[in-house]
């Protein structure tokens, strides 16, 4: 949706406990939400089961009357939220069934089940999703909010909870190192 007013209307609705307008907003943002999840956990099961959690802290935040500002961040917000609390957990159980060896995975290691690699491998995009995997997070993260998912600076400086500078500068850093992985030769 690339008209603010009809956002903005769409939000008020939404905070205003409409079902219907919820049902439009999370048409709106699932697949932003879920794209933002999966580059983080690597796994689609996951990033769907954390998208519907998600939406359904959502949901519980609207109707326990929490004041929202701005609810196209406040999502990200609960996504990114959601994915510390996934790797937290998953360390503890991964640390009772066996030593952890310190390394997360950034993509799924079998690349043919992976639905997104099989329509990028074709493109430069596979070349940047792969420069993205190599990137630290805090890169990755401003790189995915600023250009997959179009947000504002001023969002993603919410979202990161930085000053709109730092996010400038973050999201210089991260263009110049991913043009690095991709291109190193040209650096």
């Amino acid at each position: 949706m690339k008209n603010p007013l009809a956002e903005q209307i769409l939000f008020l609705q939404v905070k205003n406990r409409d079902k219907e307008a919820y049902a439009r907003f999370y048409d709106l943002y699932a697949e932003r939400i879920y794209r933002f999840i999966y580059f983080k956990v690597n796994s689609v099961v996951d990033a769907q089961d954390l998208t519907s959690e998600v939406f359904l802290k959502l949901w519980q935040t609207i109707k326990n009357g929490k004041e929202i500002k701005k609810l196209n961040a406040f999502i990200y917000i609960i996504a990114r939220n959601s994915v510390i609390d996934f790797y937290r957990h998953k360390s503890r159980r991964e640390s009772k069934e066996q030593a952890i060896d310190g390394a997360i995975p950034l993509f799924i290691a079998d690349e043919k089940n992976d639905l997104l690699k099989k329509q990028l491998i074709d493109s430069d995009l596979a070349t940047v999703v792969q420069g993205l995997g190599n990137l630290k997070d805090e890169y990755r993260e401003v790189i995915i909010l600023r250009f997959m998912d179009e947000l504002s600076v001023a969002e993603i400086a919410k979202i990161l909870k930085k000053s709109s500078g730092a996010v400038r500068v973050i999201i210089y850093r991260a263009l110049k190192a991913l043009k690095e992985t991709i291109n190193p030769l040209n650096s």
